[in-house]
């Protein structure tokens, strides 16, 4: 069998599983909740696959997910190369509010002390010393990103994180932070139907060496192969009254899955493990997120990472999204 594709996390020395489990889902928040003993059981499932690299934050579930992952890799935290975040905050209100949760708001700040205290929180929170890599969350107009690199310069010489990454940036934000010299990775939603960063981001971030973690590859589900036009969505789901999620757009996407099976049964693989494989295959995409919120989904998402598209099977695919899934409702 082939192994799990690994490949280096930008200028610093860690090695990480190409498919990584992204773990918002975990948290339950805009997730219609979660099942604590099913997040575990898929966590121990992904590492138990070949997956290294598991990403969280402070935000999904105002601390939930961290905690989750924390009980999940007790015992096993030499297998796995941790992500978390900082810079949504509700123990402060400086920066720019940005959004409520349960009538709390969350700011986004990415000062000094701030992020000082984020880290001594997840650090408690995920029950370890350090944390592999340290991503700032959402971009903080308020203070300079060269303070904010400062500080995290600081905690990696202090032990505290390994390398430091930024998500949700502008092209011009990524290039101050490229200007430090300190950035190893950004992470930025990419997929089959969310593009936009293969002219912008991207060209930038391989020019620097920057490793360029992909959220949300199967664009909430949507991409999934199993996300029927019947399916209803309710509670807090994100995906409700989303118009990505329209029938319209479910009923292209069901067009695109049905053009990639011939793929899909080349490989005996399932439809959302190609969407994987290939967005892993996309010029300057390293590592390739997915969510999991049982062992059944996370044992899918890390077989993706044996697979090798051809690139017969690349260019079928290509021309598949362009003729299915170019103009999607936004």
């Amino acid at each position: 069998m082939t192994e799990m594709l690994t490949r280096p996390l930008g200028g610093s020395s860690i090695d990480a599983s190409a498919v990584g489990l992204g773990t918002w889902a975990i948290g339950g928040w805009m997730w219609g909740g979660t099942d604590e003993s099913e997040s575990i059981a898929a966590i121990q499932a992904s590492i138990d696959e070949g997956i290294s690299l598991i990403d969280t934050a402070p935000a999904y579930g105002q601390g939930r997910a961290e905690e989750i992952l924390g009980s999940a890799i007790r015992g096993r935290r030499d297998e796995v190369v941790l992500a978390t975040k900082c810079g949504l905050v509700w123990h402060t209100t400086k920066g720019n509010r940005f959004f409520d949760f349960d009538g709390e708001a969350v700011h986004r700040y990415l000062g000094r002390e701030s992020i000082v205290h984020e880290v001594e929180e997840s650090l408690r929170r995920l029950g370890t010393d350090h944390i592999d890599l340290y991503i700032t969350h959402w971009q903080d107009p308020t203070t300079p990103i060269e303070e904010t690199v400062a500080a995290l310069v600081q905690l990696r010489e202090q032990g505290k994180i390994r390398a430091i990454g930024a998500s949700n940036v502008s092209e011009q934000e990524l290039r101050s932070y490229v200007a430090t010299g300190e950035l190893d990775a950004i992470q930025e939603e990419y997929s089959m139907i969310a593009r936009d960063i293969e002219t912008t981001l991207l060209p930038i971030a391989r020019d620097a060496g920057v490793s360029t973690l992909s959220y949300s590859s199967l664009a909430l589900g949507l991409l999934s192969g199993s996300m029927g036009p019947d399916r209803v969505f309710s509670g807090d789901d994100q995906r409700k009254g989303n118009p990505r999620f329209s029938l319209g757009n479910r009923e292209k996407v069901a067009r695109l899955m049905e053009a990639i099976e011939p793929v899909a049964d080349a490989h005996a693989a399932t439809k959302a493990q190609i969407v994987i494989a290939w967005t892993l295959q996309q010029p300057g995409i390293t590592y390739s997120l997915c969510g999991a919120r049982n062992p059944k989904q996370a044992r899918e998402n890390a077989a993706a990472g044996r697979l090798r598209l051809s690139d017969d099977d690349l260019t079928l695919i290509d021309a598949a999204v362009a003729l299915h899934v170019n103009d999607l409702d936004a």
